[in-house]
Protein backbone atom coordinates (compact mmCIF):
# COMPACT_ATOMS: atom_id res chain seq x y z
CA UNK A 1 0.00 0.00 0.00
CA UNK A 2 2.65 2.50 0.55
CA UNK A 3 4.41 1.84 -2.34
CA UNK A 4 1.20 2.42 -4.64
CA UNK A 5 1.25 6.01 -2.18
CA UNK A 6 4.75 6.58 -3.59
CA UNK A 7 3.97 6.35 -7.36
CA UNK A 8 0.55 7.90 -7.14
CA UNK A 9 -1.35 11.44 -7.98
CA UNK A 10 -1.15 13.24 -4.65
CA UNK A 11 -3.84 15.70 -4.01
CA UNK A 12 -2.52 19.43 -3.22
CA UNK A 13 -2.15 20.69 -0.14
CA UNK A 14 -5.65 21.92 1.66
CA UNK A 15 -3.83 25.65 1.95
CA UNK A 16 -4.02 26.07 -1.39
CA UNK A 17 -7.74 25.48 -1.90
CA UNK A 18 -8.14 29.05 -0.74
CA UNK A 19 -6.50 32.47 0.12
CA UNK A 20 -7.26 36.04 1.81
CA UNK A 21 -6.94 38.87 0.30
CA UNK A 22 -7.33 41.71 2.55
CA UNK A 23 -11.49 41.14 4.12
CA UNK A 24 -11.62 38.73 1.06
CA UNK A 25 -11.57 34.93 0.82
CA UNK A 26 -10.59 33.79 -2.89
CA UNK A 27 -11.44 29.94 -3.73
CA UNK A 28 -8.72 28.18 -5.87
CA UNK A 29 -11.89 26.38 -7.80
CA UNK A 30 -13.61 30.26 -8.57
CA UNK A 31 -10.26 31.34 -10.02
CA UNK A 32 -10.05 28.32 -12.23
CA UNK A 33 -13.88 28.53 -13.33
CA UNK A 34 -13.34 32.64 -13.98
CA UNK A 35 -10.20 32.15 -16.03
CA UNK A 36 -12.26 28.91 -18.00
CA UNK A 37 -15.05 31.59 -19.09
CA UNK A 38 -12.27 34.06 -19.77
CA UNK A 39 -10.12 31.88 -22.17
CA UNK A 40 -13.52 30.91 -23.45
CA UNK A 41 -14.94 34.24 -24.40
CA UNK A 42 -11.94 35.04 -26.17
CA UNK A 43 -11.62 31.85 -28.14
CA UNK A 44 -15.30 32.55 -29.25
CA UNK A 45 -15.42 35.89 -29.84
CA UNK A 46 -12.30 35.46 -32.23
CA UNK A 47 -14.55 32.74 -34.16
CA UNK A 48 -17.60 34.40 -34.40
CA UNK A 49 -15.44 37.87 -35.51
CA UNK A 50 -13.71 35.51 -38.24
CA UNK A 51 -17.39 34.67 -39.42
CA UNK A 52 -18.56 38.07 -40.01
CA UNK A 53 -19.27 39.26 -36.08
CA UNK A 54 -18.58 42.23 -34.82
CA UNK A 55 -15.82 42.44 -32.70
CA UNK A 56 -16.82 42.31 -28.73
CA UNK A 57 -20.63 41.33 -29.61
CA UNK A 58 -19.61 38.21 -27.41
CA UNK A 59 -19.55 40.23 -24.64
CA UNK A 60 -23.57 41.52 -25.37
CA UNK A 61 -24.22 37.71 -24.87
CA UNK A 62 -21.75 36.44 -22.22
CA UNK A 63 -22.90 39.30 -19.74
CA UNK A 64 -26.45 36.85 -19.88
CA UNK A 65 -25.13 33.80 -19.92
CA UNK A 66 -22.91 33.46 -17.31
CA UNK A 67 -25.01 35.03 -14.36
CA UNK A 68 -27.78 32.37 -15.92
CA UNK A 69 -25.43 29.57 -16.27
CA UNK A 70 -24.14 29.76 -12.65
CA UNK A 71 -27.70 30.10 -11.26
CA UNK A 72 -28.34 27.36 -13.60
CA UNK A 73 -25.32 25.02 -11.85
CA UNK A 74 -26.76 25.86 -8.59
CA UNK A 75 -30.16 25.12 -8.46
CA UNK A 76 -29.55 21.79 -10.45
CA UNK A 77 -26.94 21.12 -7.75
CA UNK A 78 -29.35 21.86 -5.01
CA UNK A 79 -32.03 20.00 -6.60
CA UNK A 80 -30.16 16.32 -7.10
CA UNK A 81 -28.91 17.28 -3.24
CA UNK A 82 -31.77 17.92 -1.27
CA UNK A 83 -30.68 16.27 1.74
CA UNK A 84 -27.54 18.49 2.11
CA UNK A 85 -30.05 21.36 2.15
CA UNK A 86 -33.23 20.40 2.75
CA UNK A 87 -33.60 18.65 6.41
CA UNK A 88 -35.11 19.82 10.27
CA UNK A 89 -32.92 23.37 11.44
CA UNK A 90 -31.16 23.47 7.95
CA UNK A 91 -30.12 26.85 7.05
CA UNK A 92 -32.16 27.34 3.75
CA UNK A 93 -29.59 30.56 3.04
CA UNK A 94 -27.30 27.58 2.24
CA UNK A 95 -28.88 26.79 -1.12
CA UNK A 96 -27.28 30.33 -2.29
CA UNK A 97 -23.64 29.90 -0.52
CA UNK A 98 -22.27 28.41 -4.05
CA UNK A 99 -18.82 30.21 -2.79
CA UNK A 100 -18.87 26.67 -0.38
CA UNK A 101 -18.85 24.43 -3.23
CA UNK A 102 -22.04 22.66 -5.11
CA UNK A 103 -22.00 23.72 -9.39
CA UNK A 104 -23.27 21.35 -11.73
CA UNK A 105 -22.39 21.32 -15.46
CA UNK A 106 -25.52 20.24 -16.71
CA UNK A 107 -27.17 22.79 -14.80
CA UNK A 108 -25.24 25.70 -16.37
CA UNK A 109 -25.72 24.15 -19.36
CA UNK A 110 -29.46 24.51 -19.21
CA UNK A 111 -28.78 28.31 -17.87
CA UNK A 112 -26.04 29.25 -19.71
CA UNK A 113 -28.19 28.51 -23.05
CA UNK A 114 -31.23 30.68 -21.39
CA UNK A 115 -29.14 33.58 -20.89
CA UNK A 116 -27.37 33.14 -24.31
CA UNK A 117 -30.38 32.89 -26.07
CA UNK A 118 -31.80 36.54 -24.93
CA UNK A 119 -28.26 37.81 -25.29
CA UNK A 120 -28.33 36.66 -29.16
CA UNK A 121 -31.78 38.33 -29.13
CA UNK A 122 -30.59 41.72 -28.21
CA UNK A 123 -27.34 42.12 -30.27
CA UNK A 124 -29.08 39.99 -33.36
CA UNK A 125 -26.52 37.22 -33.76
CA UNK A 126 -28.08 34.15 -34.85
CA UNK A 127 -28.23 31.57 -31.81
CA UNK A 128 -26.94 28.91 -33.29
CA UNK A 129 -24.13 30.38 -34.43
CA UNK A 130 -22.75 31.87 -31.40
CA UNK A 131 -23.59 27.73 -30.07
CA UNK A 132 -21.33 27.38 -32.87
CA UNK A 133 -18.28 29.50 -32.37
CA UNK A 134 -18.71 28.54 -28.62
CA UNK A 135 -18.36 24.51 -28.70
CA UNK A 136 -14.73 23.80 -28.29
CA UNK A 137 -14.11 26.96 -25.87
CA UNK A 138 -16.92 25.22 -23.96
CA UNK A 139 -14.53 22.12 -23.85
CA UNK A 140 -11.69 24.33 -22.97
CA UNK A 141 -13.53 26.05 -19.81
CA UNK A 142 -14.71 22.64 -18.57
CA UNK A 143 -10.66 21.05 -18.72
CA UNK A 144 -9.94 24.49 -17.05
CA UNK A 145 -12.75 24.39 -14.33
CA UNK A 146 -11.55 20.86 -13.50
CA UNK A 147 -8.55 21.48 -12.28
CA UNK A 148 -10.63 23.87 -9.83
CA UNK A 149 -12.25 20.04 -8.74
CA UNK A 150 -8.32 18.92 -8.01
CA UNK A 151 -7.28 21.71 -5.59
CA UNK A 152 -10.72 21.07 -3.47
CA UNK A 153 -9.95 17.47 -3.49
CA UNK A 154 -13.27 16.02 -4.57
CA UNK A 155 -14.43 14.33 -8.13
CA UNK A 156 -12.59 11.07 -7.80
CA UNK A 157 -13.90 7.73 -8.58
CA UNK A 158 -13.94 4.27 -7.55
CA UNK A 159 -10.84 2.98 -5.65
CA UNK A 160 -8.08 1.92 -8.26
CA UNK A 161 -4.18 0.29 -7.79
CA UNK A 162 -3.73 2.32 -10.99
CA UNK A 163 -0.44 4.56 -10.62
CA UNK A 164 -1.97 7.11 -11.82
CA UNK A 165 -4.64 6.92 -8.77
CA UNK A 166 -5.63 9.62 -6.83
CA UNK A 167 -4.98 10.26 -2.94
CA UNK A 168 -7.43 11.56 -0.82
CA UNK A 169 -7.42 12.15 2.58
CA UNK A 170 -9.41 9.83 5.07
CA UNK A 171 -11.29 12.41 6.83
CA UNK A 172 -12.67 13.78 3.36
CA UNK A 173 -16.66 13.28 3.67
CA UNK A 174 -16.61 12.08 0.57
CA UNK A 175 -13.95 9.16 1.85
CA UNK A 176 -16.28 5.58 1.65
CA UNK A 177 -16.44 4.47 4.72
CA UNK A 178 -14.61 1.13 5.14
CA UNK A 179 -11.65 1.60 3.03
CA UNK A 180 -8.04 1.85 4.51
CA UNK A 181 -6.29 4.92 4.90
CA UNK A 182 -4.01 5.57 1.49
CA UNK A 183 -6.61 4.11 -0.72
CA UNK A 184 -5.97 5.47 -3.58
CA UNK A 185 -8.97 6.70 -6.43
CA UNK A 186 -9.57 7.09 -10.00
CA UNK A 187 -8.76 11.04 -11.22
CA UNK A 188 -12.36 11.26 -12.64
CA UNK A 189 -11.31 15.41 -12.89
CA UNK A 190 -8.37 14.15 -14.65
CA UNK A 191 -9.92 12.02 -17.13
CA UNK A 192 -12.35 14.50 -18.04
CA UNK A 193 -9.67 17.30 -18.60
CA UNK A 194 -8.15 14.70 -21.06
CA UNK A 195 -11.26 13.97 -22.71
CA UNK A 196 -12.61 17.28 -23.20
CA UNK A 197 -8.97 18.37 -24.80
CA UNK A 198 -9.02 15.03 -27.23
CA UNK A 199 -12.34 16.56 -27.83
CA UNK A 200 -11.49 20.34 -28.55
CA UNK A 201 -9.16 18.58 -31.72
CA UNK A 202 -12.16 16.22 -32.73
CA UNK A 203 -14.69 19.00 -32.99
CA UNK A 204 -12.54 21.65 -35.01
CA UNK A 205 -11.30 18.79 -37.33
CA UNK A 206 -14.68 17.41 -38.39
CA UNK A 207 -16.20 21.35 -38.38
CA UNK A 208 -13.48 21.83 -40.21
CA UNK A 209 -13.98 18.90 -42.80
CA UNK A 210 -17.79 19.21 -43.08
CA UNK A 211 -18.24 22.65 -43.08
CA UNK A 212 -20.59 22.32 -39.95
CA UNK A 213 -22.78 25.32 -39.51
CA UNK A 214 -26.35 25.74 -37.88
CA UNK A 215 -25.44 24.34 -34.10
CA UNK A 216 -24.13 21.35 -35.60
CA UNK A 217 -21.09 21.78 -33.96
CA UNK A 218 -23.00 22.77 -31.21
CA UNK A 219 -24.62 19.21 -31.46
CA UNK A 220 -21.46 17.81 -31.68
CA UNK A 221 -20.15 18.90 -28.61
CA UNK A 222 -23.24 17.98 -26.83
CA UNK A 223 -22.44 14.55 -28.12
CA UNK A 224 -18.80 13.78 -27.47
CA UNK A 225 -19.19 15.63 -23.96
CA UNK A 226 -22.27 13.94 -23.25
CA UNK A 227 -20.60 10.30 -24.24
CA UNK A 228 -17.96 11.10 -21.57
CA UNK A 229 -19.75 12.32 -19.18
CA UNK A 230 -21.67 9.21 -18.96
CA UNK A 231 -18.94 6.82 -17.93
CA UNK A 232 -17.22 9.02 -15.66
CA UNK A 233 -20.50 9.60 -14.06
CA UNK A 234 -21.04 5.84 -13.47
CA UNK A 235 -17.94 5.33 -11.38
CA UNK A 236 -18.27 8.63 -9.42
CA UNK A 237 -18.15 8.04 -5.66
CA UNK A 238 -20.23 11.02 -4.71
CA UNK A 239 -23.21 10.61 -7.71
CA UNK A 240 -26.28 12.77 -7.34
CA UNK A 241 -28.75 10.99 -4.94
CA UNK A 242 -31.39 10.87 -7.15
CA UNK A 243 -31.40 7.80 -9.50
CA UNK A 244 -33.88 6.02 -12.07
CA UNK A 245 -33.44 2.15 -12.79
CA UNK A 246 -30.33 2.37 -10.29
CA UNK A 247 -28.39 5.08 -12.74
CA UNK A 248 -27.96 8.18 -11.04
CA UNK A 249 -29.71 11.41 -12.40
CA UNK A 250 -26.27 12.79 -13.84
CA UNK A 251 -25.99 9.74 -16.24
CA UNK A 252 -29.27 9.87 -17.11
CA UNK A 253 -28.20 13.85 -18.21
CA UNK A 254 -25.51 13.15 -19.80
CA UNK A 255 -27.50 10.51 -22.04
CA UNK A 256 -29.85 13.12 -23.04
CA UNK A 257 -26.87 15.75 -24.03
CA UNK A 258 -25.97 12.87 -26.24
CA UNK A 259 -29.67 12.34 -27.87
CA UNK A 260 -30.52 16.21 -27.54
CA UNK A 261 -26.63 16.33 -29.39
CA UNK A 262 -27.70 13.92 -32.28
CA UNK A 263 -31.57 15.48 -32.51
CA UNK A 264 -30.08 18.97 -33.49
CA UNK A 265 -27.63 17.96 -35.62
CA UNK A 266 -30.35 15.61 -37.34
CA UNK A 267 -33.02 18.23 -37.42
CA UNK A 268 -30.54 21.22 -38.73
CA UNK A 269 -29.02 19.28 -41.73
CA UNK A 270 -32.31 18.80 -42.92
CA UNK A 271 -33.48 22.41 -42.35
CA UNK A 272 -30.56 23.84 -43.47
CA UNK A 273 -28.49 21.92 -45.90
CA UNK A 274 -26.52 24.87 -46.88
CA UNK A 275 -23.89 27.10 -45.81
CA UNK A 276 -24.60 30.00 -42.99
CA UNK A 277 -25.66 33.04 -44.80
CA UNK A 278 -24.43 35.15 -41.88
CA UNK A 279 -24.10 35.07 -37.92
CA UNK A 280 -26.52 37.76 -37.93
CA UNK A 281 -30.49 37.21 -38.08
CA UNK A 282 -31.78 39.35 -41.24
CA UNK A 283 -32.49 43.10 -41.37
CA UNK A 284 -29.67 42.94 -37.91
CA UNK A 285 -26.12 42.17 -40.49
CA UNK A 286 -23.17 44.24 -39.65
CA UNK A 287 -20.23 43.70 -42.17
CA UNK A 288 -16.68 45.36 -41.45
CA UNK A 289 -15.65 48.61 -43.37
CA UNK A 290 -13.89 48.36 -46.13
CA UNK A 291 -10.77 49.34 -45.06
CA UNK A 292 -11.02 46.34 -42.13
CA UNK A 293 -11.62 43.84 -44.29
CA UNK A 294 -8.57 41.27 -44.87
CA UNK A 295 -8.50 37.58 -46.24
CA UNK A 296 -10.04 36.20 -43.34
CA UNK A 297 -13.62 37.04 -44.91
CA UNK A 298 -12.88 34.81 -48.02
CA UNK A 299 -14.53 32.16 -45.62
CA UNK A 300 -17.68 33.97 -44.99
CA UNK A 301 -18.19 34.63 -48.64
CA UNK A 302 -17.56 31.58 -49.48
CA UNK A 303 -20.28 30.42 -47.48
CA UNK A 304 -22.67 33.37 -48.49
CA UNK A 305 -23.04 30.95 -51.83
CA UNK A 306 -24.76 27.63 -49.79
CA UNK A 307 -28.18 26.86 -50.54
CA UNK A 308 -29.26 28.49 -47.51
CA UNK A 309 -27.81 32.31 -48.60
CA UNK A 310 -31.39 33.10 -49.95
CA UNK A 311 -31.92 35.33 -46.50
CA UNK A 312 -30.28 38.85 -47.79
CA UNK A 313 -26.99 39.97 -46.33
CA UNK A 314 -26.91 43.94 -46.37
CA UNK A 315 -23.45 45.41 -47.22
CA UNK A 316 -22.18 48.76 -44.67
CA UNK A 317 -22.17 49.37 -41.36
CA UNK A 318 -25.01 47.98 -39.07
CA UNK A 319 -28.98 49.01 -40.97
CA UNK A 320 -30.95 51.55 -39.02
CA UNK A 321 -33.37 49.38 -37.50
CA UNK A 322 -29.87 47.29 -35.76
CA UNK A 323 -28.55 48.24 -32.51
CA UNK A 324 -25.86 46.57 -33.62
CA UNK A 325 -23.12 49.60 -34.20
CA UNK A 326 -19.05 49.98 -34.83
CA UNK A 327 -17.63 50.31 -30.85
CA UNK A 328 -15.42 52.38 -29.58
Amino acid sequence: MLSMWHSSIPSPDPSLASFTLGPFVIHTYALCILAGIIAATIWTSRRLSKRGGEPGVVLDIILWAVPLGIVGARIYHVLTHPTDYFYPGANLWNTFAIWDGGNAIFGSLLGGAIGAYIGCRMSGIRFWSFADALAPGMLLAQSMGRLGNYFNHELFGLPTNLPWGLQIEQTNPAFPVGLPAGTLFQPLFLYEIIWNLIGIGVILLIERRLHLRWGKTFGLYLVWYGIGRSYLESIRIDPSEFSFLGIPSNVWAAFAAVIAGIVLIAVQRRRHPGLEPSVYRPGREWRKPDAEVDSDDTDLDEETQGKDAAEPVESGVATATSPVGSKS
